[in-house]
């Protein structure tokens, strides 16, 4: 794409800085209810339809060495044009799928505000480990064939390729080139994103927002009114998260999505059983 074409369309104003799991949904949620056209995932009716496959060419762009990734030639590195194609064109505000490119999205939009959202490591990590992380890149124990399949069963199971996407994020984003790296990686990486940003970015377009602070702090920073009774949003906790989800597909996206997770509960079964028949460490 032409690296210019996009910039008289440029819209985005507001970057959320915090990953998956750290209230990406409520965010999204409370910057709708101020006014900015947001996009988060679940917002996305219906959610097998996010362009996933665009999602995952900004991944490969992003990090052109993740483990499948195209080699020969590597996807090149994301114009302007090319993230007004996916956000900036469409959006006031990006969050949840947008996180792991928020180092790319100051650097396109210069301007635009960012509300920098920590978790403390230890409290996010399990959240988003189970949530997130394990769903695509397999459990502590499944086999490591079995989680090599799970983005390609999705995919033909749901016609989806969410995992694909999420695998591909968490290598790019933890810089491993297996699930053990990542591991290993994830406290370390997710604590220098953090600081990265605050680096980038001067302390005039940036709040740091601690969850519970409610609407002030946010309000003041975007040069808003705060939302007259109405409480700040607290959505899509770990409790809700799949019933999110799945209130945002019909009926055969969610008889797809059904199935997969009885075939992959199935497939876990079967693991069990044999890694005891032969023993856990040979089988793994």
């Amino acid at each position: 794409m032409d690296s210019t074409a996009g910039t008289p369309r440029s819209r985005l104003k507001i970057i959320h800085a915090g990953f998956f799991r750290t209230g990406t949904n409520s965010f999204a949620t409370a910057y709708q209810t101020l006014g900015f056209k947001t996009y988060h995932a679940a917002f996305f009716p219906p959610l097998p339809e996010n362009p996933w496959r665009l999602f995952e060419r900004a991944t490969e762009a992003t990090w052109p060495s993740i483990p499948g990734a195209p080699t020969n030639p590597p996807r090149p590195p994301f114009t302007l044009a090319d993230w007004d194609e996916l956000w900036g064109a469409h959006y006031d505000a990006v969050t949840d799928v947008s996180s792991p490119f928020t180092l790319e999205l100051i650097k396109a939009y210069p301007e635009a505000k960012v509300v920098v959202v920590q978790r403390d490591f230890a409290k996010w990590w399990p959240s988003y480990k189970e949530v997130v992380f394990d769903r695509a890149m397999g459990r502590d124990s499944d086999p490591a064939w079995l989680a090599a399949v799970i983005p390609l069963l999705y995919w033909l199971v749901t016609g989806s390729r969410t995992m694909h996407f999420i695998r591909k994020i968490n290598y790019g984003f933890f810089g491993g080139r297996t699930r053990a790296e990542c591991l290993a990686r994830a406290r370390e990486v997710y604590e220098g994103f953090h600081d990265e940003v605050r680096k980038m970015v001067p302390e005039e377009r940036r709040l740091e927002y601690k969850l519970g602070d409610g609407w002030e702090p946010l309000c003041q920073f975007l040069g808003v009114e705060v939302p007259p009774d109405v409480e700040f949003p607290r959505t899509n906790t770990r409790e809700t998260h799949l019933q999110v989800f799945m209130e945002k597909m019909n009926r055969v996206q969610v008889w797809r999505t059904t199935m997969y997770v009885v075939l992959m509960s199935g497939l876990r079964s079967v693991c069990r059983v044999l890694s005891a028949m032969i023993g856990g460490s040979s089988w793994k």
